[in-house]
């Protein structure tokens, strides 16, 4: 039977591929730390002996998340939480922690939420728990600033005259969605292989969600709290959240001193096991059953040690910090 494209439905990214990696685990309770439609916790949850935490900063699931409590009991729990403040659950028996950084299909076609280039009216772009809006950042932020969150966050070649634009186009008027794609072409006129909006609608959702630190924090405290032998698996949508998790397993899965000034005889910390170094990837035909799957990497380690302070991996990205906590001045 050949595979059909189905753009109506979400479909849970390279979800054989993590279920090969966790299942060993069964028995314990696994945290989908991004519960959206529900398709990797539904999975877990058909081993009756798994438990799911799920959490979601997007207050609109919770129905969905009401209707899993109905069937599944005790069994699952819902925590409308940022995944930055996982710290907050006590549970001794966590075998395994499950990050997918993308959006669902639910949240990209709810024009209200602004978050695609498709959509009209309004700039939102809000997952939930947000300080402020990406129509708020378009009306208030400085030029240079809105440079920076371009440049870093999008590699917008075109960041310099896109927000000299911003800036000088609303003084005229309220810039919506369908205004700022209008921006957006007419400065960039050539046509690729990705919309011409793609980089600065990027920028823009990683900005106003807080998408840097909350993966870099979410990531350390899911160490934290995950037991010895567990697992955290991650999947990843752009190059700045693979660069983020890749450098936070590998950097921490290979031996090395404390400090370079302990004897050679101090026996080395090892972190993190590492299974594959790079990145597991979608199938051809799971890409075309579902093609947003195209961009996306599955990495995975196992933890070996307590006590990483994880200080290299933060100053490692402590300029994209810098840039995500940046006002609305200069």
């Amino acid at each position: 039977m050949n595979a059909t494209i189905n753009l109506e439905k979400h479909f849970p990214v390279l979800l054989n591929e993590l279920v090969s990696i966790i299942s060993p685990l069964y028995g314990g309770t696994f945290i989908d730390c991004t519960f959206g439609d529900g398709g990797y916790s539904e999975r877990i949850l058909k081993e009756t002996s798994n438990n799911i935490i799920a959490l979601d900063r997007d207050i609109s699931v919770k129905a969905k998340a009401q209707k899993f409590q109905e069937k599944y009991k005790k069994r699952f729990k819902f925590k409308n939480i940022k995944f930055s403040d996982i710290n907050k659950i006590t549970n001794n028996n966590i075998k395994a922690i499950i990050f997918d950084l993308g959006y669902s299909l639910n949240q990209i076609s709810d024009f209200n939420r602004g978050l695609s280039f498709k959509s009209k009216g309004k700039l939102d772009m809000r997952m939930g728990l947000n300080d402020f809006s990406c129509n708020e950042v378009i009306l208030k932020m400085s030029q240079q600033n809105l440079y920076k969150v371009f440049k870093y966050f999008g590699d917008e070649k075109f960041a310099k005259p896109i927000s000299k634009k911003i800036t000088k186009e609303r003084q005229k008027k309220n810039i919506k969605t369908e205004n700022l794609v209008e921006i957006i072409e007419s400065i960039k006129k050539r046509k690729g292989l990705k919309n011409n909006s793609t980089k600065v609608f990027q920028a823009l959702r990683i900005f106003v969600n807080k998408e840097i630190s909350e993966l870099i924090n979410g990531l350390i405290n899911a160490y934290n709290i995950l037991p010895i032998g567990g697992v955290i698996a991650v999947v990843t949508f752009h190059s700045i959240e693979d660069k983020i998790v890749k450098f936070f397993f590998k950097e921490y899965a290979e031996i090395k001193n404390n400090s370079r000034y302990l004897p050679k005889t101090m026996s080395a910390t090892k972190y993190f096991k590492l299974i594959k170094k790079k990145p597991i990837i979608p199938t051809h035909k799971e890409i075309k059953i579902n093609p947003p799957s195209r961009s996306a990497k599955l990495r995975f380690a196992y933890k070996l040690e307590n006590g990483c302070d994880f200080k290299d991996f933060i100053n490692k990205f402590k300029y994209l910090i810098e840039v995500e906590n940046l006002g609305f001045d200069d």
